[in-house]
């Protein structure tokens, strides 16, 4: 039996497990606005293939709770914007959301966190003064459920909460919400919880008007007269990224709050926008994503809190073909809806030919690589790389279907399989990927081939 097309493409995700307690982690959301969403029990196969070990879900769906049951998988669960007004006024509702969509799952689901709705002071701001009453009956109905320790409750806010995050150290919040995220961070506090931050870079760069340098938001290196310094504290940013979350961590500390871990549940990059969103290409988006990766498992904290980790959650695992907006709104994920890389993405920072689990490793050709491209690398495949093409020429087996790409595949895959042992790699000018599935479907007759 075959297995669906979209869990045969791998994530080329290298994750690490690190051993220490504290060390940081990189997770993954999981949005469900798609026109074809695959299976749960698939998605966690695909998880748990990758070694992804945290995710976020933007509700509680039962199915997919189900599907995480018996997994070491850290899941953050979320009671919905639409959801807060009721949970806040009533404690028996919040009682009976936890009955139902936590502590039902436990401890068979690894359920960690709850997020009470997402950006609420600056999409719903009529919501906000029942806010801190929602965080609280959530957590009191843990506590009945003797769940308060292994389960923390926090809520996602949006960098625009804070209109002036450069220099990080002169950043605040804004004053008209001082009341609800004072309440905020005292119950933080009190229950040990951690500041839920959603941080785009992207935003940061887009809005900017050219203040910020590209680089600096895609964690490349800047050249010396380029650094960005905080000048009260002489601080060194090398990305957006940090400074984003050490304005948090500022912004916290001028309402007196210290020590609360800032967890970023939210960042990430568009591969593709539309006229007006240049900055949004798969190049752009699989730099800041690897380098972003390689930072957060670097095991430190921003410029003023080195100490403390930047656990992060990256925007998103799919492209949500259905979201409404600019381009770049459907441009987020790491895989395509049909389950196909956006582009490859690693932990060394580029693609990897190496083998997940185990699987077997196949080069096909990217889904938008452009046909061009794909031609010259399927002419040199079939010449100067010896790859075996006959069965792709009219009147053979592989021939259809006649496309470039199912043939760029098929040659790709013959050259890959015959020299990667040599040294031979699957690029092909960045047209093709390495992935677990079988370039023989995309044919209508077996493929035969060898691994070596």
């Amino acid at each position: 039996m075959l297995l669906p097309r979209w869990f045969a493409e791998a994530l080329l995700l290298l994750f690490s497990i690190l051993a220490c307690s504290n060390a940081a982690f990189i997770g993954v959301n999981i949005g469900t606005d798609l026109t074809n969403m695959p299976p749960p029990s698939d998605i966690v196969t695909l998880l748990k293939s990758q070694q992804i070990t945290h995710v976020r879900l933007y509700d509680a769906n039962s199915h997919m709770l189900k599907a995480f049951a018996n997994t070491s998988i850290e899941v953050m669960v979320g009671v919905t914007n639409e959801e807060i007004l009721k949970i806040g006024r009533f404690p028996s509702a919040a009682a009976a959301w936890v009955n139902k969509n936590v502590a039902a799952y436990i401890p068979s689901t690894n359920i960690t966190a709850i997020a009470v709705g997402s950006e609420v002071l600056t999409t719903i701001p009529h919501v906000a003064p029942i806010l801190a009453s929602a965080l609280n009956n959530i957590h009191k109905a843990l506590v009945a459920s003797n769940l308060n320790f292994k389960v923390k409750v926090s809520s996602p806010m949006s960098m625009d909460i804070m209109p002036k995050p450069f220099p990080p150290s002169t950043s605040t919040f804004s004053p008209s919400w001082n009341t609800t995220v004072y309440q905020l961070l005292q119950f933080l506090k009190n229950t040990g919880s951690f500041f839920m931050l959603n941080a785009y870079p992207y935003y940061g760069y887009t809005t900017a008007n050219g203040i910020f340098p590209l680089d600096y938001a895609l964690f490349k290196q800047l050249s010396p007269v380029k650094q960005i310094v905080d000048p009260n504290t002489l601080l060194h940013y090398n990305s957006m990224f940090d400074a984003m979350v050490d304005a948090a961590y500022y912004s916290m500390e001028a309402l007196n709050f210290s020590k609360i871990p800032v967890v970023v549940t939210e960042t990430g990059w568009p591969s593709s926008g539309g006229g007006d969103e240049a900055a949004a290409t798969v190049a752009n988006a699989e730099t800041f994503n690897t380098n972003l990766i390689k930072r957060v498992l670097n095991n430190s904290g921003p410029p003023s809190q080195p100490d403390i980790p930047i656990n992060t959650y990256i925007y998103e695992l799919y492209n949500e073909d259905k979201r409404s907006g600019p381009v770049s709104e459907r441009n987020w994920g790491i895989l395509f809806p049909n389950g196909t890389s956006v582009y490859p993405l690693s932990l060394s920072g580029g693609s990897s030919s190496a083998a997940l689990n185990g699987s077997s490793m196949f080069c096909v050709a990217k889904a938008d690589a452009d046909d061009d491209k794909l031609v010259d690398g399927l002419n040199w495949a079939c010449g100067q790389g010896r790859a075996n093409c006959a069965a792709i020429q009219p009147g053979q087996p592989c021939y259809l279907p006649n496309d470039v790409k199912s043939h760029a595949s098929f040659a790709f895959n013959d050259y890959y399989q015959k020299m990667k042992s040599a040294g031979g790699t699957c690029d092909f000018d960045g047209t093709a990927i390495t992935t677990t599935r079988d370039p023989s479907k995309f044919f209508s007759f077996p493929l035969i081939y060898v691994l070596q």
